[in-house]
């Protein structure tokens, strides 16, 4: 009978055989693939100084929103969110920690259009900003008509166009107020952003959390009944998605604050706010740290194993506290 068998195998059509090598070929590449496209990119070096090394202010900042959303589509493997054939569609850490850099990109894109290029509340929108800033809101998992990439190209050129015009030494070019009350706009939403995945991360271990969403004002009312108690456990399934999420926002955060040190030198020093900006830096960079394990670990608090989710918590909880405190020292006088 194993004869037989063996025989049989022997004996199968060439094109099956072929077939099967070429499938167990594409699998190996795939998965290699899927290796090399997971990896973060590493963290790069913020320009302040335009041509012929002449600092402008919000060069920085601007330069840093355009080469962040850049490394975002041209990184290995390119955009992944919108990927609808494999290996691309089989991975799920990039895609999030892209949601992370790209949550930040629009937050810095909308406070550039609302707040950085605008002398005060009434004044006249940069246009070009505008449009830029819009093109970052198209769906980021649009796959065709239109593909998110060639949005986001459209608006890297509109703010490519209004860096340039940063350095344009004429009363008629495109201008950044690096003022503490646009500074403290900013920060706002990144207070929440952080807030927000500190909270998420956290509930890797938490089964449920008492509701303080009317906590401190006695008539603050809901339009709907609140439960006492809101069941906020993350699935297993989903713990890598946040954790990936934090890290995309982790290093998009950092550059952002390094370009901050540099367009609001002045305005932190004459707060006496540096260290609480290099402080912030320092947490996210702690953040980003090599991951040395090859899946995200969900353990218990002090279990055996180790918790990642927790370990990231715990420094962008660092550094939202650090960010608070510089929005204090911002409101003050």
């Amino acid at each position: 009978m194993k004869d037989k068998s063996a025989a049989s195998i022997l004996k199968r059509p060439a094109w099956l055989k072929i077939t099967a090598a070429a499938v167990c070929v594409l699998v190996v590449i795939y998965i290699i693939l899927g290796i090399y496209w997971s990896r973060s990119p590493d963290v790069f070096w913020v320009n302040q100084n335009i041509d012929n090394n002449r600092a402008v202010v919000g060069y920085a900042t601007t330069d840093t929103l355009i080469r962040v959303a850049e490394t975002m589509l041209e990184k290995p493997g390119g955009y992944l969110s919108n990927d609808r054939f494999p290996p691309g569609v089989f991975l799920d850490n990039t895609p999030n920690w892209e949601k992370g850099v790209l949550q930040q990109v629009r937050d810095l894109a909308r406070v550039i259009r609302n707040d950085y290029s605008r002398s005060q509340s009434q004044s006249i929108e940069d246009e070009v900003v505008r449009d830029a800033e819009q093109a970052f809101f198209i769906d980021s998992n649009s796959w065709i008509l239109p593909a998110s990439e060639s949005e986001y190209d459209d608006a890297i050129a509109g703010f490519r166009d209004y860096r340039d015009r940063l350095g344009d030494n004429s009363e008629d070019g495109a201008q950044f107020y690096a003022r503490a009350d646009n500074l403290r706009e900013w920060l706002a939403q990144v207070e929440k952003r952080l807030g927000s995945l500190t909270g998420r991360l956290g509930d890797s271990v938490a089964s449920d959390r008492i509701n303080e969403s009317l906590a401190g004002d006695s008539a603050a009312e809901a339009s709907n009944p609140q439960p006492d108690k809101i069941e906020v456990r993350t699935s297993w399934f989903d713990v890598d998605d946040v954790f990936f999420e934090a890290r995309g926002t982790a290093w998009a955060l950092l550059h952002f604050f390094r370009a901050v040190e540099l367009d609001f030198g002045a305005v932190l020093d004459d707060k006496n706010a540096r260290a609480s900006v290099r402080q912030i830096i320092r947490e996210l960079e702690a953040s980003l740290q090599p991951l040395h394990s090859p899946v995200i670990l969900n353990g218990s608090g002090y279990g055996f194993f180790a918790n990642h989710s927790l370990v990231m918590a715990n420094y962008l909880a660092r550094a939202n506290s650090a960010v608070i405190n510089l929005r204090e020292l911002l409101d003050q006088g």
